[in-house]
């Protein structure tokens, strides 16, 4: 914890999203999580806890190099914390409770600061009461801005997400419900794209280019979308740049809790034509945004060139000859034959009652080799143990019939394989979404000392025990 003084409170500046861009030019940021009434998923008043009043909280934008120097105010009603989910930083700056900080609690400020050493598009939440507090509404984006930004006339931030209101309005107060738990996690009927209801609706001129930034912000849906109308580009993933821009084509974009991705799309030259963005993910449909090419026809009428994806970040590349493996089974959860953690009945008796009191705590449904991480406890040993330096292959094999978008704190890792067959490209990620039954490969390279934590961010999961930690030393 920090003393309560000598504190810069930061100023917020309008801009087109529906949040606020807080600059580094400031010394010292305030950031404020409270209670707050907000229009949200077209309702007029919901009572949400929010960052500066806002859901999903202000647009935090620096220059690849700059230091973050921001203080969390917290005015909640619980302890909280913010994790920087997928920046690189330094181990006491990642938000972790009990491990790598206290909890703040309510009336108490903390003090983050760090270098930004990656551009990108990066998000941030708190890592105390996740299911709750992410579904009450405190999240928001960060963005690292590149040094020399791929050329486009637009730079258009999405935060998708979902939630689920009862019917006077009000978040349902079934947070770590079991049956949310121990099947696809918390899911909601309201939609939103900038917290607003789908579909979505933005405009730009013919011919325009634009940079779109997707961020998954929900507590568990997965989003699979399908572009009409024009050819998107992937140019990043998970904030880190890809070699060269991949043309999307019919090809389905996935998107799992926690994960980002950087477009560059280019609007039809046509005034009035439409390009459509539908989540595909599981049965049916779901119209989620349409970009409008508005005004007159472009002048322009040969196709723009392939964009090129922003400059690489400063990584060190992994070297799989010597490689440290490491196997992480995920196990448990409905319909699947092993993987429940042990849960003698002393124990869930004393959970029951708990819960009488008041607690918010999730039954263990989940594990990781077959042991459930349920609280961020110092004394839960970490799972492996590697050299600073040195290069872990880690093979995530998922033997449960659920979805897990598993996400390593404080590095970058290296698609390897999935199924036993290389990925084309090898892209930089720090959120992997494994498939039922499927098995997947990564590395990274071990340079971040300290204890983090490998979880699945389908925030419930999680909360049932599906994640460990791994300790770098040196």
């Amino acid at each position: 914890m920090i003393r309560r003084r000598d504190w810069l409170a930061a100023t917020t500046a309008a801009c087109t999203l529906p949040t606020a861009s807080l600059r580094a030019a400031a010394p010292r940021q305030r950031l404020r999580a409270a209670p707050a009434t907000v229009a949200l998923a077209g309702q007029t008043a919901v009572a949400a806890w929010a960052y500066e009043g806002r859901v999903h909280g202000p647009t935090l934008r620096y220059r690849r190099g700059a230091m973050l120097d921001l203080e969390l105010d917290n005015a909640l009603p619980d302890a909280t914390t913010i994790h920087w989910h997928g920046l690189r930083v330094p181990n006491a700056m990642d938000g972790v409770p009990n491990v790598t900080q206290p909890p703040v609690a309510p009336g108490e400020r903390f003090r983050y600061r760090f270098a930004l050493p990656d551009s990108g598009t990066f998000w941030y939440h708190p890592h105390l009461g996740t299911p709750e507090q992410v579904a009450r509404g405190l999240s928001g984006a960060l963005i690292v801005e590149d040094e020399e930004a791929p050329e486009a006339e637009h730079d258009w931030l999405w935060l998708l997400a979902d939630w689920r209101l009862d019917e006077g309005g009000g978040f349902a107060e079934d947070f770590y419900d079991y049956m949310d738990v121990s099947h696809a996690g918390r899911l909601g009927r309201h939609v939103t794209v900038n917290a607003r209801s789908a579909p979505h609706e933005q405009r730009a001129a013919p011919g325009e280019r634009v940079r779109l930034r997707l961020v998954n912000a929900a507590p568990a849906r997965i989003f699979a979308l399908r572009f009409a109308g024009a050819v998107p580009w992937v140019i990043a993933l998970d904030g880190a740049p890809l070699a060269q821009a991949q043309a999307l084509g019919d090809a389905v974009l996935p998107l799992g809790p926690g994960m980002r991705s950087d477009l560059i799309l280019d609007l039809p030259r046509e005034p009035g034509a439409r390009v459509t963005v539908h989540d595909v993910f599981g049965r049916g449909q779901r119209e989620l945004a349409v970009i409008a090419a508005d005004g007159a026809a472009a002048r322009a009428t040969a196709p723009r060139p392939a964009p090129r994806a922003p400059a690489a970040n400063p990584l060190a590349e992994p070297v799989l000859r010597d490689a440290q493996a490491e196997t992480l089974v995920l196990g448990g959860g409905m319909m699947s034959m092993s993987g429940w953690p042990d849960d003698p009945l002393p124990a869930r008796l004393a959970r029951r009652l708990r819960r009488m009191g008041g607690s918010r705590e999730a039954d263990p449904v989940w594990s990781v080799n077959g042991r459930a991480h349920l609280t961020h406890d110092p004394a839960h040993a970490p799972e492996f143990e590697v050299e600073r330096g040195r290069t872990v292959r880690l093979t995530f094999e998922n033997r449960t019939a659920w979805w897990h978008p598993m996400h390593v704190h404080g590095h970058s890792f290296r698609e390897l394989a999935r199924n036993g067959r290389p990925l084309p490209g090898r892209a930089l990620r720090d959120t992997m979404l494994v498939a039922p039954r499927e098995t997947v490969e990564v590395a990274f390279v071990a340079d971040n000392p300290g204890d983090w934590l490998i979880h699945c961010h389908v925030l419930e999961h999680h909360a049932g025990g599906m994640g460990t930690r791994f300790r770098v030393s040196g």
